[in-house]
C-alpha cells in the first residue's frame, strides 16, 4: 500500500500540489451533508485537516467514490470494528469517524482507483439509513473547542520536543515536517498531525480520533511519542553494537590472516593441520547419521579456527574423536540357526532346560521377524549358576559381539548418561563407551548386577536405565556428552540379578524375568566332569591322562568343601587340587593321580562344612525348617526352650518383623490346641518361652518358617521329639491352615543337599513339585499338609495320636 501511495503522489504535477496547498491555506471547509456514504476501512484512520492518499480496489468502495464525486465529493471514513460480525447494525463501525473531501481521483487500467482525501471534521455516526449497494449513514458534525491553559501549552511544547527527538533518531522525517509542526498553534491540530504522520497502530490512532478533549488527546499522543522514542533509542543502540561487532570481526579476520602467514613461515601450524586433515579424512569415510554428520562438520569447522595449545582445542578434538569412532551404522549380520544355538547352549551349560527353551523361543522370533524389538531378558538366580556365561552363549549363537557392564555399586546417573562437556574431563556414559569398544550397533549387551544399583544426590541410575531398556524409546538414546540421538534399538540387552525385590518396579516392568535355580549335587557332578575339570586341567598345564576325578571325589568336594547354589567355589577347589597335582608331577614325577573321596582331604585339608543332619538326633523342641535365600535354599533349625518366668516370649536370631509375627501366631495356635497336645496351658502363665534360630548374625525374615516354629513349640510343650530327618516349610494362620510359599525348588535342593529324608510342603504347592526333575526328587519322600495338625502327625515322634 505504501509503495502504491508513493507512486500515486509522484504522479501529481507541480500545479496540482500547489492547488492542494492553496486550498488548505484558505481554510477549506465545505458544508457536510446530513447523510453521507460510509467509506469503511479496516486499518485506515483519517484525521481532520490531513491529506491522505489511498488505493481503492473493492468494488463497493469504488462505487461509493464514483457516486460521491458526482454529488458532494464528501464521504464519511469510519474504521470497522474487528470483533463485530453483524454487518446490518451500526455497531459494526466505530462511533467517531472523519468527514473527508475527495480532492483527486484517478482511474487505473486494472479497475482500481487512486484517491486523495482531505479530512474535514470529526463526525459521529448516528444511524445507518441504507446498507445496499453501500452504506449511507446519518452523521453529526463534532465542533472542537480548545481552551487555552498553561497545562495545554506545556503539553504542546513537550510534544514538539518529542517529535524533534524522533526526527533526530529516525532520520526518515524531513526537516520541513519539524518546521511545519512548530508553526501549528492549536493543540488539537498538533495531536492530529502527529497521529496522522507517525507509524502508530491503527487502534491507537482511532483512540486519538475518539478523544474529543484536547488535553486528554495531547496526553495520549505524548505517551505514544515517549514509547516511540524508547524504541528508537534501543534500535539505535543495537545498530551501534552490531556495527562495533562487525568492525571487530573485520579486525580479527585481518589479524588472524596475518597470524596464519606468520605461523606458516615458522612451521607451527603443521601439527594442527595434521589433526584437521586426519579428522577430515575420517569424517569422509565414517558412516554417520544425518544429525551426527551435521554436528561433526560444524565441530570440525570450529576446531580448525582454534589454536592447538588452547584447552578448548583438546575438548573439541576429543568430542569429534568420539563421534567419528562410534558404530552409528555398523552392524554384524545375525546368523540364527536354532539347532546350532541349542547345541551351543548345551555345550556351555548343563540343565536349565526352561531357561534354554525360552532363549530358543526368543531367537526363533528374531529369525522370523528381523525387526522384532522383543523383550529385555533378566536372568535372576544365585551367584555361580551361569547367568553371565548364558549371555556369552547367546552372543555366540547369534554371531554377535558381546559386551558386559557391571552395575553393582553405581550411584551416579552420569555413569549411564555421561557428563556434559562443560565439565573438565567429561566423557560419555558406560552405554556409549561400551558401544564404541565393541564396534557394532547390535551387540549382546549384558548389564550385570542390576539389583545392586544405588542412588544418591548425583541422581538415580535406575531411572536413566528406563530409556535404555525401553524398546519404544531407545531408538533415540541421548547421552549428555554427545547430545546426538544414538540408536540402541538393535542392541540385545540382557540383565542379571541375584534378587528381584531391590529392582525398581518401573524398571522391572521393562524386563522378562527368567529364574535360574541352584544346582543339586547330581547336577554339580556332571557340570564338574564336563566343564570345570577339563578347563582347570588345561589352565594348569596338565593332561587328562595325568589326573582323574571320581564321582565320589567330586561329591566329597561338593558336600564337605563348598556350600553354595552355584559352582563357582567348586571350580575354585578343583583348581586348587590341580595346582597341587602339577607341583607333585614336577617334584615327585608322579604320572597319574586319582582323586577320590579318601584323597580329597590330602589336597584340600580338613573338612570345611559338616552335615548338621548327620550329627543330630530326634530331639524335643528342635524342628528343621526350609528357607530361601539369594544364594539358594537353606535349612533352618528352630530351637525352643521353656523356663520359669512370667508369660515372657523371647525371639532371637536376628529375625525380621514378618517372622516374629509368624512366631506369635504359632504360639497362639499351639496354646489353643493344649488338649490335643496334652499339656496344661496354665504352665505358660508361669513360664517364659524362648525361640532361637541359629546363625544369629544372619538376617532372617518371611512367613515360610511358620509351620516349623509351630512344630518346635508343639514338641516343647507335648514333650514329643521332632524327627531329625524331616524338614518342613509353609505359612501358618491363626486357624491352623498351612498356606503356600515360594522357592520350593531351592528349598527341596537344600533338603537333598543336607541329607533330609522327608519334606513337608503345603498342599497348594503340589503344582511346583511337578516342575522339579525326577533326579532331584529321587530318594526324597514328600508329604502335603493342609492343617498344622497334618505336619505334627508326620514330624513328631508318636505324633499320629494328635
Amino acid at each position: 500500500m505504501r509503495e502504491e501511495v508513493e507512486k500515486f503522489v509522484l504522479k501529481l504535477n507541480e500545479r496540482e500540489i500547489m492547488d492542494i496547498d492553496k486550498n488548505l491555506s484558505e481554510e477549506f471547509s465545505p458544508e457536510i451533508p446530513e447523510e453521507i456514504p460510509i467509506f469503511n476501512t479496516d486499518n485506515l484512520v483519517v484525521f481532520p485537516f490531513m491529506i491522505v492518499p489511498l488505493t481503492v480496489t473493492e468494488e463497493r468502495l469504488i462505487q461509493i467514490v464514483n457516486d460521491a464525486v458526482i454529488k458532494s465529493k464528501i464521504i464519511g471514513v469510519f474504521k470497522t470494528k474487528s470483533d463485530v460480525k453483524d454487518e446490518s447494525k451500526v455497531s459494526k463501525f466505530h462511533e467517531i469517524g472523519t468527514a473527508s473531501y475527495i480532492f483527486k481521483m484517478f482511474k487505473v487500467p486494472d479497475g482500481s482507483l487512486r484517491v486523495l482525501l482531505h479530512g474535514l471534521s470529526r463526525i459521529k455516526l448516528l444511524e445507518i439509513s441504507q446498507d445496499k449497494p453501500y452504506y449511507i449513514g446519518k452523521t453529526e458534525k463534532i465542533d472542537e473547542k480548545e481552551t487555552k491553559s498553561m497545562r495545554i501549552e506545556a503539553l504542546k511544547r513537550n510534544i514538539i520536543e518529542q517529535f524533534k527527538r524522533i526526527a533526530e533518531l529516525s532520520g526518515n522525517i524531513p526537516p520541513e515536517a519539524v518546521i511545519a509542526i512548530s508553526n501549528i498553534q492549536e493543540g488539537s491540530k498538533i495531536a492530529d498531525f502527529i497521529a496522522a504522520n507517525l507509524n502508530f497502530e491503527s487502534s491507537d490512532k482511532q483512540e486519538i480520533l475518539e478523544t474529543l478533549d484536547v488535553e486528554a488527546r495531547l496526553i495520549k499522543v505524548s505517551g505514544l511519542l515517549n514509547k516511540e522514542i524508547k524504541l528508537l533509542e534501543i534500535g539505535s543502540k543495537i545498530k551501534e553494537e552490531v556495527k562495533s561487532k562487525f568492525d571487530k570481526s573485520q579486525r580479527d579476520f585481518y589479524l588472524r590472516e596475518q597470524l596464519k602467514a606468520i605461523k606458516k613461515e615458522l612451521g607451527e601450524d603443521e601439527e594442527k593441520n595434521k589433526d584437521i586433515i586426519e579428522l577430515s579424512e575420517k569424517l569422509k569415510k565414517a558412516k554417520l547419521t544425518k544429525e551426527a554428520k551435521e554436528v561433526a562438520e560444524k565441530e570440525l569447522d570450529r576446531l580448525s579456527k582454534m589454536h592447538p595449545s588452547s584447552a578448548e582445542y583438546t575438548v573439541s578434538f576429543t568430542y569429534l574423536d568420539w563421534i567419528l569412532n562410534l558404530p552409528w551404522k555398523k552392524s554384524t549380520r545375525d546368523n540364527i540357526d536354532l539347532k546350532k544355538a541349542e547345541k551351543i547352549l548345551n555345550e556351555d551349560h548343563y540343565g536349565l532346560e526352561e531357561v534354554k527353551e525360552r532363549i530358543l523361543e526368543f531367537l526363533a522370533v528374531k529369525k522370523l521377524k528381523k525387526d522384532s524389538k522383543g523383550s529385555i531378558l533378566c536372568f535372576v538366580g544365585p551367584p555361580g549358576v551361569g547367568k553371565t556365561s548364558l549371555g556369552k552363549s547367546i552372543s555366540r549363537a547369534l554371531g554377535r559381539k558381546f559386551i558386559r557392564f557391571s552395575l553393582g555399586g553405581i550411584r551416579d546417573e552420569a555413569e549411564i548418561r555421561g557428563h556434559r562437556r562443560t565439565y573438565i574431563g567429561a566423557l560419555p556414559g558406560r552405554i556409549i563407551q561400551g558401544m564404541r569398544k565393541v564396534g557394532t550397533n547390535n551387540p549382546v549387551f549384558m548389564l550385570d548386577e542390576i539389583d545392586k544399583i544405588g542412588a544418591d544426590f548425583r541422581g538415580d541410575p535406575a531411572s536413566a536405565l528406563l530409556e535404555v531398556l525401553d524398546p519404544e524409546q531407545n531408538f533415540s538414546f541421548s547421552d549428555h556428552y554427545l547430545e546426538i540421538p544414538f540408536d540402541l534399538s538393535k542392541v540385545m540387552f540382557i540383565t542379571t540379578a541375584n534378587l528381584l525385590h531391590p529392582i525398581p518396579p518401573a524398571l522391572m516392568d521393562r524386563m522378562e524375568v527368567l529364574q535360574l535355580p541352584g544346582y543339586v549335587p547330581e547336577e554339580k557332578i556332571i557340570i564338574a566332569k564336563n566343564y570345570l575339570i577339563p578347563r582347570q586341567i588345561r589352565e594348569n598345564g596338565l593332561k587328562e591322562e595325568y589326573i582323574k576325578f571320581t564321582n565320589s571325589g567330586i561329591l566329597t568336594i561338593i558336600s564337605d568343601y563348598t556350600r553354595e547354589a552355584g559352582v563357582r567355589n567348586l571350580e575354585r577347589e578343583i583348581a586348587n587340587i590341580c595346582r597341587k597335582v602339577a607341583k607333585q608331577f614336577l617334584l615327585k614325577g608322579e604320572k597319574y593321580i586319582k582323586i577320590d573321596k579318601n584323597s580329597v582331604s590330602k589336597y584340600l585339608g580338613p573338612k570345611k562344612f559338616f552335615s548338621e543332619i548327620a550329627t543330630r538326633k530326634d530331639d524335643i523342641g528342635i524342628a528343621t525348617g526350609l528357607a530361601w535365600t539369594q544364594y539358594g535354599g537353606e535349612i533352618l533349625f528352630i530351637e525352643s526352650i521353656m523356663m520359669k518366668g512370667n508369660k515372657g516370649f523371647i525371639l532371637t536370631g536376628k529375625l525380621g518383623d514378618v517372622m516374629k509375627e509368624s512366631a506369635r501366631a504359632a504360639l497362639s495356635y499351639v496354646k489353643s490346641k493344649a488338649s490335643e497336645l496334652k499339656f496344661d496351658p496354665e504352665i505358660l502363665d508361669k513360664s517364659d518361652v524362648h525361640i532361637h534360630i541359629p546363625e544369629g548374625a544372619t538376617p532372617k525374615d518371611g512367613p515360610s518358617a511358620g509351620v516349623a516354629i509351630a512344630t518346635s513349640l508343639a514338641s516343647l510343650l507335648s514333650k514329643k521329639p521332632v524327627k531329625h530327618d524331616v524338614a518342613m516349610t509353609g505359612e501358618i494362620t491363626l486357624s491352623g491352615r498351612v498356606l503356600p510359599v515360594g522357592g520350593i525348588r531351592e528349598k527341596i535342593v537344600a533338603a537333598k543337599r543336607a541329607g533330609i529324608k522327608t519334606v513337608i510342603i503345603p498342599k497348594e504347592n503340589i503344582k511346583d513339585l511337578e516342575k522339579i526333575p525326577n533326579y532331584i526328587r529321587k530318594n526324597l519322600k514328600f508329604e502335603f499338609a493342609e492343617k498344622v495338625e497334618d505336619v505334627w502327625k508326620i514330624s513328631l515322634v508318636n505324633g499320629s495320636g494328635i
